[in-house]
């Protein structure tokens, strides 16, 4: 029997039962999709994370206060040592730290910034949430990397002066004041009323399962301590490298300088490259994961094709006895319902892929979808797979019956 004839009886094997089919062939879609789909999303959510870090630039460190420097101590509300044993009083980050930076010879910029999330801003009956309201000089927008788009940033004059001036994002600009033109208006924050000076470029990348970038507003850095945040420690430096390549010498500047400075290491110095490689590790971790569950949907679906395989196997049990009877080999027999179990994973392989493209053409939870070719290669191979694999103890089951039992069969 020919290859062609194994394949013409196992379609019509599979037409017989034609809903049993579909059933069957849907479990492998959807297991295939699923695959395709996660996988998309979790690779979608990691180009979205790199692209909120790259934002800073490749020639910006961040410099943030660490509780468990200097031998591990943590600080309580007031700032006091609460470790049980000896250990070294951490330090708050303060302009003072910010000025020293400079004297490193790689370092172009070291910006004192402080914020406050989540802060209520009002114009003329208007209301609007700022995700972020920035205090800081002048140097943070180049740091950054945010430009404008129009009006003017505030000056290291606005910031001796504490002058009450802001500049704000375009999502701030579009919810307070709509079309109308921002500039020199005053909006209303914690009871203190701020010139608007500029606008921001928007970013062009915002998403509803992250915060929004352009939501954002920054001031001279003392105008933001006096009418929000207080004056304690900063939350962060942003030193700006005199160039990309100059990265890994800053770095190693500003550990020298604010250890020397703090008589600890409490504090932790981070270049976009490094904080990048670690959210790329998780990404991958959680990409992973997400496949991995998927992949459970497969495994179903192949369970389902034995289910199914070996009921029709039952039925055919007549059928089986009479076609080796009248000569059919053991191979015949054993390929047909290899071949059932094949084609009802590879349609539903195929049309899993299709919806799994489709589907990564549309936003997703507010992520927008990133296709992985080996994703869909690997589950189109897995799901053929699978068909030989739980299709091939039935089969091996069929072609293992005696004639003359099979022909008692009822």
């Amino acid at each position: 029997m020919s290859v062609f004839d194994i394949l013409r009886f196992a379609l019509r094997g599979l037409s017989a039962n034609k809903l049993r089919s579909f059933l069957t062939t849907l479990g492998i879609l959807i297991g295939v999709a699923a695959v395709i789909l996660l996988v998309a999303v979790g690779n979608g959510s990691s180009e979205q994370i790199k692209k909120s870090i790259q934002r800073l630039g490749a020639d910006s460190l961040t410099v943030s206060p660490s509780t468990t420097g200097g031998g591990g101590g943590f600080r309580g509300p007031a700032g006091a040592d609460q470790s049980t044993g000896p250990r070294t009083q951490a330090h708050d980050l303060t302009t003072d730290d910010a000025q020293a930076l400079l004297q490193a010879s790689s370092v172009k910029s070291a910006s004192p910034v402080v914020t406050s999330q989540s802060v209520t801003a009002g114009y003329e009956g208007t209301s609007a949430t700022i995700s972020q309201f920035v205090g800081t000089s002048p140097s943070y927008f180049g740091a950054a990397n945010k430009t404008i788009a129009s009006g003017a940033l505030f000056t290291q004059g606005d910031v001796t002066a504490a002058r009450k001036t802001v500049v704000i994002g375009s999502t701030v600009a579009s919810d307070l004041f709509g079309r109308a033109d921002p500039l020199g208006k005053k909006i209303d924050v914690g009871g203190i009323r701020f010139t608007i000076a500029g606008v921001l470029k928007a970013t062009g990348s915002s998403s509803s399962s992250f915060s929004d970038p352009d939501s954002i507003a920054v001031a001279p850095l003392p105008a933001v301590q006096e009418t929000l945040t207080g004056y304690g420690g900063l939350d962060q430096i942003i030193v700006q490298a005199q160039d990309s390549d100059a990265v890994d010498t800053a770095q190693a500047e500003i550990t020298g300088i604010l250890g020397q400075r703090h008589g600890t290491t409490d504090f932790t110095v981070s270049s976009q490259a490094s904080v990048q490689s670690a959210v790329s590790e998780s990404s991958r971790t959680f990409t992973v994961l997400l496949g991995a569950v998927a992949a459970i949907s497969l495994l179903v679906g192949g369970i389902g094709i034995t289910n199914i395989m070996l009921v029709t196997v039952t039925e055919r049990t007549r059928e089986i006895g009479i076609r080796k009877a009248i000569g059919a080999p053991r191979g015949a027999i054993l390929g047909q319902f290899v071949a059932e179990a094949t084609v009802l994973s590879l349609i539903g392989g195929l049309l899993g892929v299709l919806v799994g493209v489709v589907g990564s053409l549309f936003p997703i939870a507010g992520v927008e979808p990133v296709l992985v070719p080996s994703s869909i290669v690997l589950a189109l191979g897995v799901s053929v797979a699978i068909g030989l694999f739980f299709g091939g103890y039935p089969a091996g089951r069929a072609a293992r019956l005696r004639p003359i039992e099979a022909l008692r069969h009822d």
